[in-house]
């Protein structure tokens, strides 16, 4: 009997956890400072002295780390909100992308443009990135309904994530308009929660 697969699978054993969260994190990196393209297995290898062959051994594509690496590094923003009203589970959630908008919104940046520009990536970045967030912030607004704080027939519901993951990603593009505040709860201030049939926090500017 071959020993082939037993051999290469002490090789990849041979990356410990606390290695591989490394090479994520020189993964994230690479994508927030200049997009999908700007990781390469070279790359990854250089910033984090480790073998090319041993990625490659490990992840076989370019592809498959980072989506992996998305997948185990990235903690998604909006999961663990639950405040008990749709209002505040919504001001929770923008106030938790303004807070982390910085790593987050680079990121958020370079995974749409990857989205658009490679098509095989599509659905590994849905599945890691976009559907997770859209599945939390769809979530709130169910809960919402059950409680009857919003009508099921409201057309907005179906504006509340793309308006969320939009702004993170193009914040930046008009950040003369929101000098000294923060896009998105401005935006749930001044438009969603309207739209929804929830009253603002505060008078819109």
């Amino acid at each position: 009997m071959s020993t082939q697969p037993a051999t290469a699978a002490a090789r990849r054993s041979k990356i410990t956890p606390e290695r591989e969260q490394e090479l994520y994190a020189a993964v994230m990196d690479l994508l927030r400072e200049g997009g999908y393209d700007a990781v390469t297995m070279e790359g990854v290898a250089a910033r984090t002295k480790c073998g090319k062959a041993t990625l490659y051994r490990q992840w076989k594509t370019k592809r498959q780390l980072v989506t992996t690496a998305l997948a185990k590094s990235r903690r998604s923003l909006f999961t663990d909100i639950d405040t008990g009203s749709l209002a505040g589970d919504l001001r929770a959630a923008a106030e938790a992308a303004a807070t982390r908008r910085g790593r987050d919104t680079e990121l958020i940046e370079a995974v749409g443009q990857a989205y658009l520009l490679h098509s095989d990536l599509r659905r590994s970045l849905r599945e890691t990135v976009i559907d997770p967030e859209v599945a939390a912030l769809d979530a709130m607004l169910q809960r919402g309904i059950a409680r009857g704080e919003l009508d099921p027939a409201n057309p907005a519901i179906a504006f509340v994530a793309p308006c969320f993951l939009g702004v993170l990603r193009v914040e930046r593009l008009f950040d003369d308009r929101f000098t000294g505040e923060d896009a998105l709860p401005a935006l749930l201030e001044a438009v969603l929660l309207p739209a929804l049939g929830l009253a603002p926090s505060r008078a819109v500017r």
